[in-house]
């Protein structure tokens, strides 16, 4: 399972980055909530590329 989160949460950052997403736009892409799309994007634990993450925030 958490192999699925990471993935996921790699493949939310690359949408809003090329996309040049909001919120709101990326959660209906993936069929979640905008709390989701917030929670993934912010509360990154460290094993996240910082570049990726400096992009996304």
């Amino acid at each position: 399972m958490k192999g699925y989160i990471e993935e996921r949460a790699i493949n939310i950052a690359n949408y809003i980055i090329e996309e040049n997403a909001t919120v709101r736009q990326t959660a209906k892409k993936f069929g979640i909530s905008k709390s989701t799309v917030h929670m993934v994007v912010t509360k990154w634990n460290g094993k996240y590329e910082d570049k990726i993450k400096r992009q996304v925030i």
